[in-house]
Formats: C-alpha cells, sequence, structure tokens
C-alpha cells in the first residue's frame, strides 16, 4: 500500500492550491497540474486531484466526512452517511458512516469525533490503495489515443461479515482520476461462506449534499446540485441524462432544518438499480456492482459542463475518438459491393457497413454465408478499408416463449418496444453465439447493433438465464455488456443507438430524428445543423452519427433524395460540408458513392478537407450560432495542445451571400495574447486577443454554402 505524507488533519483538503479552493491553471485547457494522490493524517485520510477531494473518517470505521470542489472552494457535504447499504438475502445492511449529528444542514468538524460508530453485522477490514485497472479489454485501433484505464488513483475499504453472514466481505471502491474533477464509486461483495448468498438489492452511494436552493413552498422543479451523475448501467437512450436509471435525488428524513417547510428538498444523493439486482453469489464467487460517476463542476455556464461531461466521456471510454468516414451499403450484390468497395478507397472513406435492407443475415451462420461475406471482407482489408454491418437485436418479436413476460400481464406485449426478446432465453443465449460467430469467421470489423437492449424487464421463470422479474433487468444487462466488452476487446466498431459508450460502444446517434431525412433536401440541411449543434452539448464529435439519404428512406421520394448524384451536387456537397465541417460522421446510405467524375471530385474535396484538418475537427466543440435558416451559423473547434489551436465553420442557409462580423470566443484554444488567423482562401492575419480572450474576424459565406477559418 502507497501512502502519501503524513499531514496535518485541516491541511488534507487544502493543501493541494497555492489558495484553498482556487487551483492555479484552468483544468480544460491544461490538466497537467492534477495528478490523483492519497493523504493521511491520523484518523483521517483523503484522496485529490487539487480539483476535488473525498475525506474519510478512518478510526473504528470508515466514513465520508468532507467532499469539496476545490475549483469553487465549496464545502459540498452537509451530512455523514452510510458508505453502502447492502441488502442480503432481503435483510438491508449499512455498512460504514457515523450518527449522531447534531444537525444534517452542515458538518462542523469538532462534531465528528462525538459521533458514535453505527453497530453493525460485521467488522473493519483492511484499506487497499493502487493504481486505476481496466474495466475490460480494449484491443486498440492502430493510431487510437487515451490512456486505457484512465489514469488515477483507485482506494478501497472492506468489511468482514460477523454472526450469519460470516465468511461475507463487502468492499467499498473510490476511483480518482488524473486531470478532471470527477470520480467512481463500485462496491463488491464477496462470499468466503460454504453456502449461496443473494445481493438483492444495494445503494452503493449515499451521500448527503449541501442543497442548490432552499425553498419554503412546494416546488415543481428543484434546481439539483451542481454535479453530473451518470453511471455504466445506462441503456435506454442516446444521451447520458435519459439513459442512466440509478441516480435518485431523494429527500432526506434526518435534515430536519431544512428550509422547505415540507422536507421535501432533494439534497440526498442515492445511487442503485431500479430493480434488483436479486444476484445469487455461489461460495467462492463474488459479485461487482456498475460505476456511479460523479463530474463536479466549478461554473453554471452550458458551454463549461458541456466541455468537462465531454472530457470525462473521452477519459472512460477513450475509444469514442474512432471516427471513421462510413457508407452506409444498401445491397450484398456481389458486383455492387465491390463496386462500393472502391469507390470508398478511391475517395478516402475508411469504413463499409451492410446496412439494414441490405441483405445481410448475421444470424446465419453456414458455412456458405460465411464464405460469402468472409470474402468481401478481405477485399475490403486488401483496400485498407474495414467493413462490417447490421443486426437487430430487441425491437422484434420472436415466440411467446422467447419474448420478455409483461409483469402486468403475464403475457408478451408491452415492453419498451412493443415486443422483444429476452436477452436470458435460449433464443437470446443463442443470438449472442451466433453473431459471436459471425464476427469471428467472417473477420468483420464493425457491428450496427440497432435494438440494443433498452431495459426491458421479464417475469417469464423459464427462461434459462435469469430467475425471475427482480433478475431480469440485471441479468439482460450483464449479457449485452458482456459480448460488448468481449467485441472491445477483438477491436470490432460498435454502431450503437443507446448509451452504451461505457460498455464498449463508439457511437450513437447525434440526435436526429428519422422522418426528418423524407423532408425535402434543402430542409434537411437546416435540421442536420440544429441535430449536430444540439448534440454536441454532451457528446463529441466522433461520438455521434448523422444521415444523408442518397437512396429514399422512409418516404420523401425524389425531392428528399440525392440520387442521381450527379444531379444534385450541391445538396451532396452541403451534406458533405455540414458533417465534415462539424468532424461528424454520417451514414451516406445507398449503393454508390459517385456517379460521375464531378460527383466523385466533390466527395474527394470534403475529404481532403476533413483529413487536412481532422485533428481540430474531432476536437471539441464550442457553439457560436443555432441553425435557423435565416442568419449564418455556426461552430467552433478547440484543442490547446494541437497545432491548429481553433478552426470555426460557418453556414450559410440563405440564396445570397452573406458577410458577418463575428467575435470568436477562443479562451479554450489556450491562447493568451495573439493569435493568427487563416481563412478559407488562404488570406492570413495576425489578431490580439480581446480581455475576454476573443478576436475578430469577418468572414463571407456563399449562399447555401459554408467556409472556415484555422487559428494558431
Amino acid at each position: 500500500m502507497i501512502i502519501a505524507a503524513v499531514l496535518p488533519l485541516l491541511a488534507l483538503t487544502q493543501q493541494f492550491g497555492p489558495v484553498p479552493g482556487r487551483p492555479k491553471s484552468d483544468w480544460l485547457v491544461d490538466s497537467t497540474p492534477y495528478r490523483a494522490r492519497m493523504a493521511e493524517s491520523g484518523e483521517h485520510l483523503a484522496i485529490t486531484n487539487g480539483l476535488i477531494s473525498r475525506t474519510f473518517r478512518i478510526d473504528g470505521v470508515v466514513a465520508t466526512v468532507g467532499m469539496d470542489n476545490l475549483m469553487t472552494g465549496e464545502a459540498m457535504l452537509r451530512a455523514v452517511k452510510p458508505e453502502m447499504i447492502i441488502e442480503l438475502n432481503g435483510e438491508q445492511v449499512p455498512f460504514g458512516g457515523l450518527t449522531g449529528q447534531p444537525d444534517h444542514a452542515y458538518l462542523r468538524p469538532e462534531w465528528i469525533d462525538k459521533m458514535a460508530v453505527p453497530v453493525g453485522p460485521y467488522t473493519q477490514g483492511g484499506m487497499a490503495f493502487h493504481p486505476t485497472t481496466q474495466r475490460f479489454s480494449w484491443k486498440r485501433n492502430p493510431g487510437s489515443n487515451g490512456s486505457w484505464p484512465p489514469r488515477g488513483i483507485d482506494l478501497s475499504f472492506s468489511f468482514n461479515g460477523t454472526g450469519k453472514w460470516r465468511g461475507i466481505v463487502a468492499e467499498v471502491h473510490y476511483e480518482l482520476y488524473d486531470g478532471i474533477p470527477l470520480m467512481s464509486k463500485w462496491i463488491v461483495v464477496k462470499n468466503l461462506s460454504s453456502k449461496a448468498v443473494r445481493v438483492t438489492k444495494f445503494t452503493s452511494e449515499i451521500l448527503a449534499v449541501v442543497e442548490r436552493e432552499s425553498v419554503v413552498d412546494a416546488v415543481s422543479r428543484w434546481e439539483l446540485p451542481n454535479i453530473t451523475v451518470f453511471s455504466d448501467y445506462s441503456f435506454g437512450g442516446m444521451s447520458a441524462s435519459n439513459s442512466t436509471h440509478t441516480t435518485e435525488w431523494a429527500e432526506d428524513p434526518e435534515y430536519t432544518t431544512q428550509v422547505n417547510y415540507e422536507r421535501k428538498t432533494p439534497a440526498l444523493l442515492l445511487s442503485h438499480p431500479p430493480i434488483g439486482p436479486d444476484a445469487e453469489i455461489a461460495p467462492g464467487a463474488s459479485f461487482t456492482s456498475y460505476r456511479t460517476y460523479e463530474l463536479f463542476h466549478d461554473s453554471d455556464d452550458r458551454e463549461r459542463k458541456g466541455l468537462a461531461i465531454r472530457k470525462s466521456m473521452r477519459l472512460l471510454a477513450p475509444w469514442v475518438a474512432d471516427n471513421p468516414l462510413m457508407m452506409h451499403l444498401t445491397t450484398t450484390n456481389t458486383t455492387a459491393v465491390k463496386r462500393a468497395i472502391d469507390q470508398c478507397a478511391e475517395v478516402g472513406f475508411e469504413m463499409v457497413i451492410f446496412s439494414f435492407g441490405s441483405g445481410l443475415n448475421m444470424e446465419d451462420v453456414s458455412p456458405a454465408n460465411i464464405a460469402r461475406f468472409k470474402e468481401f471482407v478481405t477485399y475490403a482489408h486488401s483496400k485498407g478499408l474495414r467493413i462490417g454491418g447490421y443486426s437487430l437485436l430487441a425491437s422484434r418479436r420472436i415466440n411467446d416463449d422467447e419474448d420478455v413476460i409483461n409483469p402486468k400481464t403475464g403475457k408478451t406485449g408491452g415492453a419498451i418496444f412493443g415486443n422483444s426478446p429476452c436477452l436470458c432465453s435460449k433464443w437470446g443465449e443463442e443470438y449472442f453465439a451466433h453473431i459471436k460467430t459471425f464476427l469471428s469467421e467472417t473477420g468483420f470489423d464493425l457491428l450496427e447493433h440497432d435494438g440494443s437492449y433498452p431495459g426491458d424487464v421479464c417475469a417469464s421463470t423459464k427462461h434459462p438465464g435469469h430467475r425471475g422479474l427482480e433478475d431480469s433487468q440485471w441479468k439482460q444487462f450483464e449479457a449485452i455488456s458482456e459480448f460488448y466488452h468481449w467485441c472491445r476487446g477483438r477491436n470490432i466498431y460498435l454502431n450503437v443507438p443507446d448509451f452504451y459508450f461505457l460498455n464498449g460502444s463508439n457511437k450513437t446517434g447525434m440526435g436526429y430524428r428519422e422522418s426528418n431525412w423524407s423532408l425535402p433536401r434543402a430542409e434537411q440541411h437546416i435540421h442536420a445543423r440544429q441535430n449536430i449543434f444540439d448534440g454536441t452539448w454532451d457528446k463529441a464529435p466522433s461520438m455521434g452519427w448523422m444521415f444523408t439519404p442518397l437512396v429514399e428512406y422512409q418516404g420523401g421520394g425524389k425531392a428528399a433524395t440525392i440520387e442521381p448524384l450527379k444531379d444534385h451536387l450541391v445538396d451532396y456537397g452541403l451534406h458533405l460540408a455540414n458533417n465534415l465541417g462539424a468532424g461528424v460522421q454520417s451514414c451516406y446510405r445507398g449503393p454508390r458513392l459517385y456517379d460521375s467524375p464531378e460527383t466523385r471530385d466533390l466527395v474527394i474535396k470534403w475529404v481532403k478537407f476533413y483529413k487536412t484538418h481532422r485533428a481540430i475537427l474531432e476536437a471539441d466543440v464550442v457553439h457560436l450560432r443555432r441553425a435557423d435558416g435565416r442568419e449564418m451559423d455556426g461552430l467552433l473547434h478547440v484543442d490547446p495542445k494541437g497545432k491548429e489551436k481553433g478552426l470555426a465553420v460557418f453556414y450559410n442557409p440563405t440564396n445570397k451571400p452573406l458577410t458577418k462580423s463575428w467575435m470568436l470566443p477562443i479562451y479554450y484554444t489556450g491562447l493568451s495574447d495573439t493569435a493568427s488567423v487563416e481563412f478559407a482562401d488562404g488570406k492570413k492575419q495576425t489578431v490580439k486577443l480581446a480581455r475576454d480572450y476573443s478576436i475578430p474576424v469577418t468572414v463571407t459565406c456563399p449562399a447555401n454554402g459554408m467556409t472556415w477559418v484555422v487559428i494558431r
């Protein structure tokens, strides 16, 4: 075990900055000074990275007695609670914490020595401290960046069961990362006894956080503490905000002095699964929970909070930076497939995906089907391309025996997508086995997995992979997660229309509505830029896909499609400019990428632009102006560590050229004095930064076109 130098207790959460709570530099611009470490002093221990700290009392029993936002100087903790609550065989057991706090509105240091160690069926075990370890294996794509596992520290405490729980060991883990105000927490239960035990329920985080607002009367919508909380137990949505089902901001009945008359202030952060897990642990086995992530903010500014969320995703799931140019191929005809591969290689695309409706069936593992698609793989690889395809999972019906059973009716139907197979049914087990076989034997580089598990529960007691309702969600999530971990360990790219980034997926929808691609072509462009503008508040450009209907998609006819491509070069070019100018990949869906030399040259032009500026285009985004069809709109890409510090893209939605002066907010480029600006036509100028880190630029954008400026 590594222990840092002994420090006075009062210095534990203050010694890491020149002024308590005020770090030297902005971590969003330069995160290198902020390394996670531990300090111990007598009865207390703290983990900190200079941005946040969590302090524990370790005398007698472990208890969190401090949670500090060092960026703002705020003490975030108002009361001491148990470190976790585990329900074993239906009996709740709180672990750790202290009792007897006289007032739960705030926590005075002198109270801590007078508070009591709770009595429970366990004794305090040991403590371990070591660098972070990977959650699952990641076989990197050549050229991948990012550390895996994320650099930081893992601190854990153990509790040894007594009496009837003798042989049960419960661990609580805290991970703190370098360079970001982010930490995670999870629990492990080990069964060293001779009998099986069930973890029927658990709450892995109980944090009494200082309330964001104090309101006397009833409130319809509370302002929550300035912390973004999410977990890797996520499903049923394309963003962290609507896919995390484990976070609850609850009322605290012990907080009797709160201002709210009905004591309804949501000032207690709880993390627990919505149902179950009802997980059985055999003798010698163990149970590991999901991880809860807590990202502390130093501002209410939407851009700054979004930058923090995006950085946390790239840190925790570095594979999301893999951002290949991809074609969605609508056919499996041999001649057409090889033509599409040839075209992709010629124009610089990097991936071919057999789209929905193409004729690919990955559940068919017959030798003939395997051999057919293995031939395509060999041909694509000879051209330097990755190749893969589409498979539908959850939003389909199999039969009454294999589908999830609605607990309200005892029958199929009523699932999130109407009907869905249970992933723990015999069909589900066979499905994953077949897909693994197909991927392995063909050498596919990609799986586009539609209808991924959205969180359905199942009341069946006949499915081999779960016992009943209470463990059905946990077991199905385990099945899909283990499959995605398998893919990540083999460098199989994962397009998944759900928030599975933390379990291995690479990309999800940027935020598009499918029917919008049936609108007339001119309307699609405005929607596309709105989708990208809105989607990149919490996704990096590489994390979301867009869509380009080269052929008809869900209606709309000729007015909505690009084919014949040579007849609609303006619209095709604007689709390319919208997406590649934002660093976002689109699903270019059709049988070909070009149909004439002019079309080919257009695609090559935009691919060349993208690859020339790829590093900055895939970096962070600062939002300038949302598309509204009336005036110029745009985005600013920023990278303080890059050769190109910034690249601003501007779009003109009108039928006449527009000239507009902008004050570009280039603070997040890391520049502080002067900036060199190069325009799309090659003209250059040097400008001095204003006191608010902005620079003036005047750009002229062609009618229904795009322009850009590079900042160095």
